[in-house]
């Protein structure tokens, strides 16, 4: 399937990287190219993503998904052995690319959809990702507390998202979500919130990570 991905789009989330200041080793890029080539096949039977979405998967998704680690990392705000859960993974994005650059940090997908669970479980094994669970539960039943981070992609809107996750987080922990800059502008100035602007390769809108930290 790599053949969706031409060299366009290798070149494009390979400069979104570079001006990013951020190096991966070659297994570790080629493992984010084995995982996009998952999501491509598996979209065949299941309804990952958009099918328009597709071609330009690594530089919209693989993208995105790599933005709470360019940023956080940045900040000084990973470390080895935290525990990370992700919250209504899909197909896997953010939580994939984020578990495959950071092999020292413990992630959870936690994803109540059956087939999307299965797919979560086949990549998880095809692409050894020892540092990975996936949790086949809504959320709010999963039993997860404890966490150092939270993060979820476009689920509902900010409030609704950090209510359904701040029980499980521990005392200074962060809650981080991709959304676009629209949705989440108007949380500027609001306590213990942060919101990081950025764009993506080739897309015309503004996007934005939100972070709140539990105090």
């Amino acid at each position: 399937m790599k053949q969706l991905y031409n060299n366009n789009q290798e070149q494009l989330l390979k400069t979104f990287l570079e001006k990013s200041n951020v190096v991966l080793s070659e297994s570790v890029y080629e493992k984010l190219l084995q995982y996009a080539d998952l999501v491509v096949e598996g979209n065949e039977e299941t309804n990952l993503i958009s099918k328009n979405d597709a071609p330009k998967f690594l530089s919209r998704h693989i993208a995105d998904s790599l933005v709470p680690y360019i940023i956080l990392s940045k900040e000084g705000r990973l470390s080895q052995n935290m525990k990370w859960a992700d919250m209504g993974s899909g197909a896997g994005c953010p939580v994939i690319p984020i578990a495959i650059v950071c092999p020292d940090i413990q992630f959870f997908a936690v994803e109540p959809r059956k087939r999307r669970v299965l797919f979560l479980e086949s990549v998880q094994q095809k692409l050894n990702l020892k540092n990975l669970a996936v949790i086949g539960k809504r959320f709010e039943t999963s039993e997860i507390t404890g966490c150092d981070i939270i993060s979820c992609r476009a689920l509902s809107t900010f409030e609704n998202d950090w209510e359904r996750c701040r029980y499980a987080l521990k005392h200074g922990g962060i809650f981080a979500t991709l959304k676009s800059l629209e949705h989440v502008k108007n949380l500027r100035g609001t306590p213990n919130t942060e919101i990081i602007e950025y764009t993506l390769p080739e897309e015309p809108q503004q996007y934005a990570l939100a972070i709140r930290e539990l105090k």
